[in-house]
């Protein structure tokens, strides 16, 4: 009697191959995205004290920047502005031309020179106490000052903080040549070329090292499909009893 059997067959388990599907190449170029864009534009609300720029032109809006930064325990001072302006006349005392008591105001005795002329341009937390000249004249050339009071009211006693930033004014008939500002502007813009010259590097980084990753598991695949038949599945021979 013949019996026929087959001998143990060696089964191997196909490799489990994982590649990148489109979703996850999505978020790897939108994370690329969002990346760059924090680095060109990182946003603070901080105070900085600027000085003002101590030139206008002639026909111009003319903003005389005053900045007095509030600490923690001022938050919830009452805050005075008075600008005054003193003319290249030494002779002549200086004349209050813009006022912020409780609200901006123009003073009821002010000059005729700076009637209508004078607009308040601060912030609502009284950071910014900067006034703009309208229509800039060879006359308005002189030193203006910006000086600050704060008031605190406590429990027992008041207090008040002081500030004066004086400003002096040269008013030409053109604008003459800002190097700091082409400067600043020239750096932006190599900045700019910077940044995404490194986004576009690291883009195509990203690309080869996926493609990589796809051309292991295909040969992974490919070497799996490569196996012979006989090492699948090797039936024994015949066993006669």
């Amino acid at each position: 009697m013949f019996v026929s059997r087959k001998a143990g067959v060696s089964l191997r388990r196909r490799p489990v191959v994982r590649t990148p599907s489109m979703e996850t190449h999505g978020r790897l170029v939108l994370h690329l995205l969002l990346l760059f864009i924090f680095a060109v534009v990182e946003v603070r609300l901080v105070c900085v004290d600027v000085p003002s720029d101590g030139e206008a032109i002639v026909g111009k809006v003319k903003k005389l920047t005053c900045i007095y930064c509030m600490k923690r325990e001022e938050i919830l001072a009452t805050t005075k502005v008075e600008w005054f302006y003193k003319g290249q006349d030494k002779n002549k005392t200086r004349t209050l031309i813009y006022l912020y008591d409780g609200e901006p105001q123009e003073p009821k005795d002010v000059d005729e020179q700076w009637k209508g002329r004078v607009t308040w341009t601060g912030s609502k937390d009284m950071q910014d106490v900067s006034i703009s000249i309208l229509n800039v004249t060879l006359n308005d050339t002189g030193t203006y000052e910006c000086e600050v009071t704060r008031f605190f009211e406590f429990d027992s006693f008041k207090l008040s903080a002081n500030k004066n930033i004086r400003i002096n004014l040269k008013v030409n008939m053109r604008a003459s040549a800002d190097i700091t500002a082409l400067y600043s502007e020239i750096m932006m813009y190599v900045l700019l070329v910077f940044l995404t010259f490194w986004l576009l590097v690291e883009m195509v980084y990203c690309y080869r090292k996926i493609s990589k990753s796809d051309e292991q598991a295909q040969d992974t695949a490919t070497d799996y499909l490569a196996i012979p038949s006989e090492n699948k599945e090797n039936p024994g021979p015949a066993v006669t009893e």
